[in-house]
């Protein structure tokens, strides 16, 4: 007997909010410099900026972009990188023993973002940073004139405002491997006076407060708690960090990291709903997981950059965190972007960390050629398909035992798209030896037709798109037959993710 998927018209989660689909450049590595920048290069333009590069991001359709760290910004200032290039400083970056030249700053990356249609996210330093600091930053990039660092913008060749919206206020601020890290009561008193100033100077930006970078961490989620009942009024999100890999060596368990996703997600707004009773607020705290992405952070030897021989430390852009993923990191991903959407009714922004060459979904040759990796795909089929209403589905599947308890052997997600009459299902098979048979029972839809099907699948766990092999690992189309058009029932490969796409006609 098929799986049923049981949906009615109108029971919705929530809005898919765009910003769900963003991602993330640190100045770390070479996700800035031969990434999305490389002057010279043949694709590159007059700004030095990679087109190959720019037109995959498009691809992508990445929504906004996180901007300038990560780590980086805890002893980053934003002054260093305005203004003209000769005259900018170059400076050690501490949070990855590099050398940064500042010859790409925040207006490059303005320049950038507005050329390929991607909204900036940016992060103020609350490691080495002040909030006065923050205070100038959001001056120069959002106070149309009239002020000294609204009109040295203007100096830089920026008459207009650049009006950036979303604002990090610091990054990763639990963690002991941030420059000047933190306790939670001291980020705490921090962020709200520098939230204070940087709302003063534009009271319409949103800010981000930081939340927990990992579940490892012994604070987790006390850190949340104590900030959230500091800053509750001055922010519209709280951060979320999460990176996935297989700790245990077991394939049921590391395809079950969804689960870990959902149970860190749902604590944080456990967390989040206790401080807003206890504020006697009415406002619902949102999360922004604005770092989440399948890192095998153990079993990479660019772990070892901070022993680097002391000759080779403060380079310019060594190749730090380059990770080659595989198809089984493909296939988890598909299944973590599924729980995101599955919680949009609070999750309502996302970056996928990172964008290029570090930990990314685009790599890049110096000079060279550019690669799609296999977590491109179920990114892009989110990011493509996956905007309009979530969808509440009921669905009796089985479960299997893994290292985070019972687990089911189909994690999936639904949207609605209005605009184009259509549901889009996207659907991960656990199970690693049985194809898994589910019928979609909708209820309250008019007339639906399922009419493409794409997949995911039959690839070695350890395949990976290389130079050398660029499709190793590529999705392909199936046609929808008869029996299933007239049934609504398919078939899920094992070791699987599939889209598949559903015509409504009607009004719902």
């Amino acid at each position: 007997m098929p799986i049923k998927y049981l949906f009615q018209a109108g029971n919705y989660i929530s809005q898919v909010e765009d910003t769900l689909y963003g991602s993330f450049v640190e100045h770390l590595g070479r996700a800035v410099y031969t990434g999305i920048y490389e002057p010279g290069h043949p694709q590159a333009d007059e700004n030095g900026f990679r087109l190959d590069v720019a037109s995959l991001i498009q691809e992508l359709q990445v929504s906004t972009v996180r901007y300038p760290g990560g780590n980086f910004v805890s002893g980053y200032n934003w002054q260093d990188g305005i203004g003209p290039k000769e005259q900018r400083p170059v400076r050690l970056d501490y949070a990855w023993l590099s050398k940064e030249t500042n010859e790409f700053g925040i207006g490059e990356f303005y320049k950038w973002s507005q050329k390929f249609g991607v909204t900036p996210m940016v992060a103020v330093n609350m490691g080495t940073g002040t909030p006065q600091e923050a205070g100038y930053f959001v001056e120069y990039a959002n106070i149309k004139g009239g002020t000294y660092f609204s009109d040295l913008r203007k100096q830089h060749g920026f008459e207009e405002p650049f009006n950036f919206k979303y604002w990090c206020v610091g990054n990763e601020m639990d963690g002991p491997w941030q420059t000047c890290h933190l306790e939670a009561h001291e980020y705490a008193r921090k962020a709200l006076e520098t939230a204070k100033i940087m709302h003063w100077v534009d009271p319409s930006i949103q800010l981000i407060a930081c939340g927990s970078a990992t579940t490892t961490l012994p604070t987790y989620p006390e850190w949340d708690r104590v900030v959230l009942e500091t800053v509750y009024d001055e922010v519209s999100c709280l951060s979320c960090h999460h990176y996935f890999e297989n700790h245990t060596g077991k394939i049921e368990d590391f395809l079950g990291s969804y689960v870990l996703m959902d149970n860190f997600i749902h604590t944080i707004t456990s967390t989040a709903d206790f401080v807003k009773a206890k504020l006697r607020s009415k406002k619902d705290m949102m999360i922004s997981f604005d770092e989440y992405n399948i890192w095998s952070i153990n079993g990479e030897p660019w772990m070892d950059y901070f022993n680097r021989d002391p000759n080779n430390r403060f380079t310019k852009a060594p190749p730090l965190l380059e990770q080659h993923y595989t198809f089984l990191d493909a296939l988890v991903l598909g299944g973590l972007m599924c729980t995101l959407v599955n919680h949009c009714d609070r999750v309502k922004m996302a970056s996928l960390a990172q964008l290029v060459n570090v930990i990314a979904p685009i790599f890049t040759q110096p000079g060279g050629a550019v690669i799609k990796q296999t977590i491109f795909y179920p990114f892009k089929w989110l990011s493509v398909y996956g905007r309009g209403k979530a969808l509440r589905y009921f669905a009796n599947v089985p479960c299997i035992e893994t290292i985070h308890g019972q687990t089911k052997t189909l994690q999936s997600a639904a949207v609605y798209n209005d605009e184009r009459k259509e549901i889009a299902f996207f659907v991960l098979n656990l199970d690693q030896k049985q194809d898994q048979e589910i019928s979609f029972v909708l209820d309250g839809f008019g007339k639906v037709e399922l009419f493409e099907h794409h997949e995911l699948s039959g690839c070695p766990l350890d395949a990976m798109n290389t130079f050398e092999t660029p499709d190793a690992v590529t999705p392909k189309v199936v046609p929808v037959t008869a029996a299933e058009k007239e049934s609504l029932t398919v078939k899920v490969p094992a070791l699987s993710f599939n889209l598949y796409r559903l015509k409504v006609e009607g009004e719902l």
